[in-house]
């Protein structure tokens, strides 16, 4: 992609369709006069006079205790340097995106004109009662480090300066664990720090809580090494100056065994890296460029332990490790402060998750085999699930322990619950599924990519890495629409009418005519349906030209579907095929079907559904908790709508045992743990949370997840077809480009399984 075409992108997506990342949402009913009445005058002085006889009720009667402020002066945002308070504006809002879908947590970005540090901390301090939190960001040295201080100090709610401690807590965490890798002591290691910035002295500081000693510590600046001879040092860099008698980088590497850069890129030479002690420790995290690149300094050194800022190498040290989960800690006790306690606890949480089994939707995320405490895992993965009910625990925790909590916890089994509820509030099975297609892009054919939407979706798969495209249908039209979306890249283009491709369309029609000559097909059928866009399509799936298909963007369902099943078929134990679409709620993702093709399954048939279902959930890292659903209870109804049901429940308990799933059970109960637990405790279901919906018939199902794509603005993953021989998905007709792109990592990663147990049945 161009750099003007990322660019424009960027433009687009901050602008389309609504400016900006973040809203405000109502949290209360206001539909009636009764309801307005309440949340304004008159009822609205009801809350005014408590907080009045006790500020504390604020926190109980406005959203105050999940409001942090992400505050900045644009003096030192990202790699852009000084750019002023309004160029500053995405990035804050990027930064309350980010606490609200990590932590559920409420970010309000606010942008200072000001580099006067007096203007700055009064500003700040002035309008604190608004908040629970303020998160300070993008502010340059060594102004961040006063500001900062003096507002932990005067301020009695948690301040903290990412740019300073993020980094600091997340590397320390990566920093004790490969130490333990390497079998060294912090307190024995000679580190050496590249920059002197906010972050680099935030870093040294905590390293130094841990045990690192001064005498052991080099840090450089522009100008070499930070020597106590040199003049004009600020309060910060002659904290941490050496009595060595040395000056540049290359003199600091030999024998070290710890190197942090928080610099700039290519500043470390192979030659360096090689002067280094046995095992080394290389933190290489400038971004976008590491300080070395990760691949030289792994075939420099084999024996090296390395992290870097970057998504795309292993050990990647990310910001959104650490403070989402440290606020919400703090939010949740009500803390005065973030303390060195508190920082630490977080550290050691980290740390320590690290050395846990990993879940297997971790793993599948990555496209891993099996993610284990060692060289290459030295830090939790950004989307660990378990990141929320480990690190704000710790942290609450730590804040009782040192005095800062005025809310303490009580309870920590409901606490943990708690946190786990706010985890499925967001996008991240989108971005799970992304991970994992790009770790082993497969071949997928676009059967309609002579549509623009369709090209599109083609196009960020390709350049997002997810899939090789091969794009079907009319060439000059793609070539067009190719000039049009400046998709320069080098992509098949397959016109199955066209003169180019006779022979493949024969050898084709051969094969297919071969498999369906005793259904009334005859060559000549067979070389004519080769003409067709969904037969050769499927074809070049069947006959291994491709890993997988995606199609229906133009056309009916019906009418994409009878090629599919004709070329494909159905897998040699499938009786019926199906389809499951996932979707995305504030409760977490809901797998439910099968939502297009059987209109009224029998019992057997929901029950091999179900289990397909089942599959579909564990593929993509969910433990299945199904709940098979009819307008009946448990018995309540001996119409056979409803006993077909609980036939198949039956079912499902006798061939596998092990599968959580109950019925027949209608679907405000199946939703709702408290009703489910005190109107039927002895259902399999109790006291867990459903997250697969099993409909009775096509209707029922085709219907609810429509409605709440339109009505609650739902993002969908579907029709994903279960039960084929092959990996062939269809679309809805008219679906949006992010659905189609959504839906060629789906294909991508049901090729990859199929790929897997192939190997596997071969013993590779």
């Amino acid at each position: 992609m161009s750099d003007e075409k990322n660019r424009r992108e960027a433009l687009i997506y901050h602008n389309k369709p609504t400016p900006g990342k973040i809203k405000i949402v109502p949290t209360k009913p206001y539909a009636t006069q009764r309801d307005l009445a309440l949340a304004y005058s008159p009822g609205v002085a009801e809350p005014c006079l408590e907080i009045e006889k006790d500020k504390d009720n604020a926190y109980k009667y406005t959203s105050k205790g999940n409001l942090v402020a992400v505050i900045t002066n644009g003096t030192a945002v990202l790699g852009l340097g000084d750019i002023g308070p309004e160029a500053s504006k995405p990035v804050m809002e990027g930064k309350s995106l980010l606490f609200k879908i990590f932590a559920d947590i409420d970010g309000m970005d606010i942008e200072l004109d000001t580099k006067d540090v007096d203007k700055f901390v009064e500003t700040v301090k002035t309008i604190a009662p608004t908040f629970g939190g303020i998160n300070l960001e993008d502010i340059k040295a060594p102004e961040a480090f006063e500001i900062e201080r003096r507002l932990k100090a005067e301020l009695d709610i948690p301040v903290m300066h990412d740019d300073q401690h993020g980094t600091a807590i997340i590397s320390a965490a990566a920093l004790l664990n490969a130490l333990e890798i390497a079998e060294k002591k912090i307190e024995e290691v000679r580190i050496v720090i590249s920059g002197a910035g906010a972050a680099a002295v935030s870093c040294t500081r905590l390293y130094k809580a841990f045990g690192a000693l001064d005498k052991n510590i080099v840090m450089l600046d522009s100008k070499g090494v930070i020597r106590k001879d040199r003049e004009n040092l600020t309060k910060e860099k002659l904290e941490f100056a050496s009595d060595r008698k040395i000056d540049t980088l290359e003199e600091a590497m030999k024998d070290a065994d710890v190197f942090i850069g928080l610099s700039i890129a290519d500043i470390v030479s192979t030659e360096m890296l090689k002067s280094m002690a046995s095992n080394p420790i290389v933190f290489a995290m400038a971004n976008p460029d590491p300080e070395i690149k990760y691949e030289l300094a792994c075939k420099a050194r084999k024996d090296i332990i390395m992290a870097t800022g970057r998504s795309d190498h292993p050990n990647q040290v990310n910001n959104v490790l650490g403070f989402p989960f440290i606020f919400r800690g703090a939010l949740d006790v009500r803390a005065t402060a973030i303390n060195e306690a508190m920082k630490m606890a977080a550290v050691k949480a980290l740390a320590e998750l690290t050395k846990e089994p990993v879940p297997e939707q971790v793993n599948i995320a990555y496209g891993e085999t099996r993610l284990t405490f060692g060289k290459d895992y030295i830090i939790p993965k950004p989307f660990d699930q378990r990141l929320i009910a480990v690190v704000p625990p710790a942290v609450a925790k730590a804040a009782m322990e040192s005095g800062v909590a005025k809310a303490p916890i009580e309870d920590w089994d409901r606490y943990e619950e708690e946190l786990l509820q706010r985890s499925g509030s967001d996008n991240k099975v989108v971005r799970l599924l992304h991970n994992r297609a790009r770790s082993n892009a497969k071949k997928i054919v676009f059967a309609e990519a002579d549509h623009l939407d369709v090209l599109k979706a083609a196009q960020i798969a390709h350049e997002e890495g997810l899939a090789t495209p091969i794009l079907l249908g009319n060439k000059t039209v793609i070539e067009e629409l190719k000039k049009e979306l400046e998709f320069d890249a080098d992509i098949e283009i397959i016109d199955p009418k066209g003169e180019d491709f006779v022979a493949k369309r024969h050898a084709y029609a051969t094969k297919y005519w071969e498999t369906r000559k005793r259904s009334g097909v005859t060559l000549y059928n067979a070389k004519s349906k080769m003409r067709e866009r969904n037969y050769f399509g499927a074809m070049m799936v069947s006959e291994g030209d491709a890993d997988g298909m995606i199609s229906g963007y133009s056309r009916a369902y019906p009418t994409v579907v009878k090629p599919i099943f004709e070329v494909i078929g159905r897998a040699s134990n499938v009786k019926k095929a199906s389809t499951v679409h996932i979707m995305i709620t504030e409760r977490g993702p809901l797998f439910l079907a099968d939502t297009s093709i059987n209109v009224n399954p029998n019992a057997e048939e929901l029950a091999e559904i179900a289990q397909m279902t089942a599959n579909v959930a564990t593929t993509f890292g969910f433990n299945p908790v199904m709940a098979l659903l009819s307008y009946a209870n448990f018995g309540s109804s001996s119409h056979p709508h409803a006993t077909k049901v609980r036939e198949a429940v039956r079912q499902l308990h006798e061939t596998n045992p092990d599968l959580v799933v109950d019925g027949e059970i209608q679907t405000d109960f199946a939703l709702s743990k408290e009703l489910l637990q005190s109107q039927f405790p002895f259902s399999r279901l109790a006291g867990k949370k459903v997250n697969t919906l099993i409909f009775p018939n096509l209707e029922s199902a085709n219907i609810t997840y429509k409605l709440l794509k339109e009505l609650n603005k739902a993002a969908s993953i579907g029709p994903i077809m279960v039960g084929l021989r092959k990996s062939v998905h269809i679309m809805q007709l008219g679906a949006s480009v992010d659905e189609m792109v959504n839906m060629t990592a789906v294909a991508v990663i049901d090729a990859q399984e199929r790929e897997k147990r192939k190997r596997a049945k071969k013993g590779l």
